[in-house]
């Protein structure tokens, strides 16, 4: 007697190739703004902690107004850049470990997309945040710079970008809030030493200089520092900005290759 077997069906082992669309990535974006609104804690980490570090800086220096003309401009960038880092990595951090991740990296959703979501809901948080800190620092705090305000802003925006995609790419490697408030000091502090802060990098030890060379915080203070001394946008204004935005994509790209969805 012959006999045949039917093979048995099941779920496909093979997930079809999931591409980029603007659709699901605006849909995560909603989603994240969404939570965000019901947490006004972090809200008031995010847009109004830059504004007050401003704040305490400029009476900090009341007696010496020029010195918080000469730094002000760049922290005026690194506020952001930090803060935005801190939240974005705990945020995503603490999608992973709730599960929330795992349950949206198994609808049709890529990785691309997801973190592309991510991106353009913080992105969105950050503009407010650039907007009310350079409005602060310029129209209220009196800080007195050559070049355009909204070149300010432009760089200002750049770096809260560029702290958000550090804060995505650094959570696929923490397994712990309390872990991913530890890369605080070996991702930023090492360029807060050497971004030009402090002393000229061209004054730095050679090493240290040429660390510093391939550090985006680096191009940060100097874009910085070219509205503080040109009217006009100059050739290096452009560079530094492009810089910023450059490594702000690729390490976006980087946080979308080694995005997890669990924690190990």
């Amino acid at each position: 007697m012959n006999t045949t077997t039917t093979p048995r069906t099941g779920p496909a082992t093979s997930a079809e190739p999931r591409t980029f669309t603007p659709a699901r990535t605006t849909a995560t974006a909603t989603r994240v703004l969404r939570q965000l609104r019901h947490d006004p804690r972090t809200i008031a980490l995010m847009i109004l902690i830059p504004c007050v570090m401003l704040l305490l800086l400029r009476y900090v220096f009341d007696g010496s107004p020029h010195t918080f003309d000469s730094i002000g401009a760049s922290l005026l960038g690194i506020f952001p850049l930090i803060t935005m880092f801190l939240v974005t990595s705990i945020a995503t951090l603490r999608e992973r470990t709730s599960g929330t991740l795992e349950r949206l990296l198994a609808m049709p959703l890529g990785k691309a997309d997801l973190i592309a979501g991510y991106a353009l809901a913080f992105g969105a948080v950050a503009v407010v945040q650039s907007v009310l800190a350079t409005g602060l620092a310029v129209w209220a705090l009196g800080l007195d710079v050559t070049g355009s305000a909204w070149l300010l802003l432009l760089v200002a925006l750049l770096d809260a970008l560029l702290g958000t995609a550090l804060g995505l790419f650094v959570s696929a490697f923490a397994s712990s809030e309390f872990q991913a408030v530890q890369f605080m000091p070996a991702v930023i502090f090492p360029q807060l030493l050497l971004c030009g802060l402090f002393t000229p990098r061209s004054e730095m030890h050679p090493v240290l200089e040429r660390i510093s060379d391939v550090l985006p915080m680096s191009y940060a203070v100097d874009g910085m520092n070219e509205v503080l001394k040109h009217t006009d946008v100059t050739a290096a204004f452009v560079r530094d900005a492009l810089i910023v935005a450059a490594c702000a994509l690729l390490v976006l790209a980087l946080g979308a290759a080694t995005l997890r969805r669990r924690t190990a």
